[in-house]
């Protein structure tokens, strides 16, 4: 820890946007420390709530995620230099006296001081007077103001293009003619006749049931009928709806677009995956924010990290010869891996691992 001149500048910025590297103003308000790393601690809701900043010289401080802290700004001297004029020296702010006037004494070169201002130096109520170079010497600049630099806004992410989305064939007819087809071509399917007949009534986009019963219905052709192209079909449908914010609402659109770009890899139609992919990620790039962007990303990081596979529930229903209730539970498991191959993976689970889970998970659903 180092004492901190008066003369520094600082920039304030939420604990959560502070990295290795910041000189971090401490608590009394009178020292510095440089952060050697930053870890950010949630709650039991997931929330990130206490920064924890360790300090290279030892030490840590705990600061409340949303709370301002006060970092040294390097650049604010280096811009005030660069901004002087050539020949221009900046006094530090050191040797200033009351109301940034410099300190009385001799000019530099030992110039006498102005004739109309008597050498009162600072005693009194009388203002130290100023000092002017000698000849051939430049004058001293007052000391430049710096605004400190706004925080950085990641750029906004934006959806596919036109053309982009344009891979993404047009429905055959209404939403109602589509789901029609698909149940006319797997007439026996009592899975799909049963969600066919909930969908004739009339598809409502804005119900969360009916979104549902739209993804169950793609998932059933592919998972249990092995028809991609019908699965692809009524997934499209779901596919071009917009994020609206509803979670609920989303979940079955999330599940139609994982599904779609698996489907798409598989044949590979790599082009028309990866727009499905960019669908998926658009809600994970709307904040703005910066300090909600980074803390929303180790969130998002940690759950494709750590995924949901329901291990416990998959082996409990085959210790109880629970086979309906088994395939349920890996029908959730491959929602799970979908998604996070539609991630293209996570720092856990690869690529090639993935492909392998969910053909192991396709061959036991449909067995």
């Amino acid at each position: 820890m180092t004492e901190t001149p008066a003369a520094r500048h600082y920039s304030e910025q939420q604990a959560g946007s502070l990295t290795s590297g910041d000189e971090l103003l401490l608590p009394d308000g009178g020292r510095t420390a440089e952060i050697q790393r930053v870890e950010v601690e949630s709650d039991d809701f997931g929330t990130p709530a206490v920064v924890l900043a360790y300090l290279t010289g030892g030490g840590t401080i705990r600061v409340a995620a949303g709370s301002t802290v006060r970092i040294l700004d390097t650049s604010a001297s280096n811009a005030a230099v660069e901004a002087a004029p050539d020949g221009v020296t900046l006094l530090p702010v050191s040797a200033q006296g009351p109301g940034g006037a410099e300190t009385a004494g001799e000019a530099p070169g030992g110039a006498a001081a102005d004739e109309d201002t008597p050498n009162t130096g600072t005693h009194g109520d009388e203002q130290p007077r100023k000092q002017f170079p000698a000849a051939g010497e430049a004058a001293p600049a007052a000391p430049a103001v710096v605004v400190p630099p706004q925080p950085a806004i990641p750029p906004a992410v934006s959806g596919p293009s036109a053309e982009e989305l344009a891979r993404i064939p047009e429905p055959q007819g209404t939403p109602e003619a589509v789901v029609e087809a698909a149940a006319e071509a797997h007439p026996d399917a009592v899975g799909v006749l049963l969600l066919a007949d909930k969908l004739a009534k009339g598809i409502n986009f804005k119900s969360g049931s009916c979104l549902k019963d739209l993804s169950d219905l793609a998932h059933e052709l592919f998972v249990t009928l092995k028809d991609p192209e019908g699965a692809l079909a009524v997934a499209d449908l779901l596919n071009v709806l917009p994020f609206d914010g509803n979670p609920g609402r989303w979940a079955s659109v999330e599940a139609s677009l994982a599904l779609s770009s698996y489907i798409c890899r598989q044949d590979r139609q790599e082009d028309r995956a990866e727009v499905y992919e960019k669908l998926l990620r658009t809600p994970e790039n709307q904040e703005t924010d910066p300090f909600k962007a980074r803390m929303n990303a180790k969130v998002r990081q940690r759950s494709l990290n750590e995924p949901n596979l329901y291990d416990k529930e998959i082996f409990r229903s085959i210790d109880n010869s629970n086979h309906e209730a088994e395939r349920e539970w890996r029908l959730l498991r491959l929602e799970s891996l979908l998604f996070l191959r539609a991630h293209g993976g996570s720092e856990t689970i690869g690529l090639g691992e993935l492909q392998r889970r969910i053909s192991n998970e396709l061959e036991a659903v449909r067995a």
